[in-house]
């Protein structure tokens, strides 16, 4: 049976509605900012990053997920400073789950596309292409089997310069991913030249070019290498000049795009003396600093400086505050493009979506950690309610033969396994959806105090059982209790798995049959080691499900899988896994975590594995329901209505700050 129904999942740390391209007026010359003031480019729809000039007139090219899905779209305006937006997506393979960093020279535009698929577990499928930038046919620019990010396009478009991560296995880094300088032809991109280990390139004139990498002494810097005029009659083995870091240690210094003029590059800097990634401009001649941002939007972050073609403008996206037009709130629902026509994807703002039996209600925590609560939203995203608030809550799951009851972890679940979290039964009633916003809720304790960190239940299809993960034996094993008394009444508590690893994040097969979990008892010298595995609810019959590779495999030892669910008709397994390694260069992106985070599934027996999710976030904590003769209208979602205010709090990734 193919995969059907509605997917509800999280993006974790993804940044929340409120970006937009914006530029501000600098000296060709010098490098110095015009006046204090910057101006919008973009439309205020959804999120738009990545913005590139056309021309001189401030028109952009640039990235929005407006669609649900990472695309390329254009303004046509010469008036966009006025904020006369006229906006188009551009065609470029309208198939593809995740299009990055565009740019246009000579009516040719240039991106990266991630709609070819890897040919192995473990490698992204990023890659560049051209096209007309009036339509036509797409041309691949990267080798068969190369991951290419981040084009640039020389002066007089002659060379690409690409961050490239070669046609190797992706290695599990995810700071400083290892990529290369390359440089090839536009008119015959199979001659490839290797500058530098580095990422984020940019032209100054069509010989010069800047990069960003992190040096030995921990700071993200800029460097500089001028190449020969001859590059291409020097191959396969140019004599190449050593880079030159021209940003002293300090600060972090990212993001480089170089002005036309050869006078001074911006930049994107992250401080000791400021919370916030801010764009400044380095003259190099004088080797001095104009801090840029910081005048116009001091307490914003700015992101991935480009300049105009008559060096003039210096552009950047950032939050584009709370008073302007464009989306105002955060939705509580998102459409998100599907490869599977028959299988719907909605992004949550918020975590660990239990559907009700019917369907019509999502239980969720607002917030992945901390004192998160327990909230209830109508499944077209409409209205949304409270049951639980003010307390420390993660996870849920609904029971799937009671309307008004639904189980959750009470505690801190990051905590060791002998803190104190246990498993509550919450229970209301489903007429008070009706009428109020806050529910009052009845909450009861299955779980003993003493008994240590007690989290992630999910109910049998019946409704008398809860099986979930426990410390209280020192190890983190599964146990199952009765869902209504819990481990002092009815039937109890038995243990379902032993054993001195982590069995973890359990889920009840909607036929009773299994229930899987991710553990790394195959590999238990590794925390993160974690792949699927199904156990009857007797205890019999345990399997580990090899999806990235078969027994022994270097594949399946990599795997990271975590948040494993079913398909309604428990034949698929949904779960979030590393596998398809990083999309876009992860220190241009705020909110940056491990990205083990695509979500994929599989048939029970590891077959069929397809990936649902593609781009530069860390997506997890699935729910499926079928939603049967209900049927949940998507396309009738109202994304404007019911959410959260724009708040513009991005985070730097942790490992940046300084």
């Amino acid at each position: 049976m193919a995969a059907r129904g509605t997917v509800v999942f999280t993006s974790v740390g993804r940044p929340t509605y409120g970006f937009d391209v914006f530029c501000i007026g600098v000296s060709p010359e010098c490098g110095t900012v015009r006046e204090l003031v910057d101006y919008r480019l973009t439309d205020g729809i959804s999120v738009n990053y990545n913005g590139q000039f056309m021309d001189d007139h401030q028109t952009v090219v640039f990235v929005s997920e407006r669609g649900g899905a990472a695309e390329i779209f254009r303004t046509s305006s010469a008036d966009s400073l006025a904020e006369n937006f006229r906006v188009h997506r551009i065609t470029a393979l309208p198939e593809s789950p995740f299009l990055d960093r565009p740019t246009v020279k000579n009516g040719t535009l240039y991106f990266v596309s991630s709609h070819e698929d890897a040919d192995r577990p473990f490698k992204s499928c990023s890659a560049v292409y051209s096209m007309p930038i009036d339509g036509g046919k797409v041309t691949r620019l990267s080798p068969p089997g190369v991951v290419d990010y981040s084009p640039a396009i020389s002066q007089a478009g002659r060379w690409i310069a690409v961050a490239s991560y070669g046609s190797g296995e992706w290695k599990g880094d995810f700071h400083e991913i290892a990529t290369e300088i390359v440089v090839l032809q536009t008119e015959n991109p199979t001659d490839r030249v290797v500058i530098s280990g580095g990422g984020w390139p940019t032209w100054s004139g069509d010989s010069t070019l800047f990069f960003h990498r992190k040096c030995d002494d921990g700071w993200w810097s800029i460097f500089r290498v001028d190449l020969p005029e001859k590059l291409n009659e020097s191959m396969p083995s140019p004599m190449i000049p050593e880079p030159k870091r021209i940003t002293p240690p300090g600060f972090h210094a990212l993001t480089p795009a170089a002005s036309h003029s050869g006078k001074w590059i911006a930049i994107a800097t992250r401080r000791p003396e400021t919370k916030f990634r801010h764009v400044e401009m380095l003259n190099l001649e004088t080797g001095s600093f104009t801090r840029v941002t910081e005048s116009t939007s001091p307490g914003l972050h700015h992101y991935n400086p480009f300049v105009s073609p008559s060096s003039e403008f210096v552009g950047y996206h950032r939050f584009r505050g709370e008073s302007v037009s464009g989306d105002t709130i955060i939705p509580e629902l998102e459409r998100v493009r599907s490869p599977i026509p028959d299988l719907r994807m909605l992004r949550l703002t918020g975590a660990f979506a239990a559907f009700s039996p019917d369907g019509k209600y999502i239980a969720f925590n607002p917030e992945f950690e901390g004192v998160t609560g327990v909230r209830i939203l109508d499944s077209t995203g409409r209205r949304r309610w409270t049951v639980v608030k003010d307390r420390v809550a993660f996870s849920v799951a609904w029971s799937p033969k009671e309307k008004g009851v639904i189980y959750t972890s009470l505690g801190p679940i990051f905590d060791s396994a002998k803190a104190t979290v246990q498993i509550a039964r919450i229970s209301f009633n489903p007429m008070d959806l009706d009428n109020r916003e806050e529910v009052p809720a009845a909450v009861t304790i299955l779980t003993r105090v003493e008994t240590g960190n007690n989290a992630f239940p999910s109910c049998s299809p019946d409704g008398r059982f809860i099986v979930f993960r426990s410390g209280r034996s020192g190890n983190k094993n599964l146990y199952i209790v009765d869902a209504v008394e819990g481990e002092d009444g009815g039937q109890g508590i038995r243990q379902l798995t032993e054993g001195e690893w982590i069995d973890t994040m359990p889920s009840w097969s909607p036929d009773g049959n299994w229930i899987a979990f991710s553990s790394n008892r195959h590999n238990i010298q590794n925390p993160a080691a974690f792949s699927i595995y199904l156990i009857r609810p007797d205890g019999s019959d345990l399997r580990r499900v090899y999806v990235a590779g078969g027994p022994g495999s270097s594949e399946a030892d990599r795997e990271r899988i975590n948040h494993v669910c079913f398909s309604p008709d428990s034949k698929w397994l949904l779960f979030t896994a590393n596998m398809g390694a990083v999309s876009a260069e992860p220190v241009s992106f705020p909110n940056q975590f491990q990205p083990y985070g695509e979500i994929f599934l599989a048939r029970l027996d590891g077959t069929g594995l397809r990936r649902l999710t593609c781009n530069a976030y860390e997506n997890g904590t699935p729910a499926w329901h079928d939603h049967g003769d209900w049927g949940l209208d998507v396309e009738s979602l109202t994304l404007d209505k019911l959410g959260d205010k724009l708040t513009g709090k991005f985070d730097e990734p942790l490992w940046l700050t300084c």
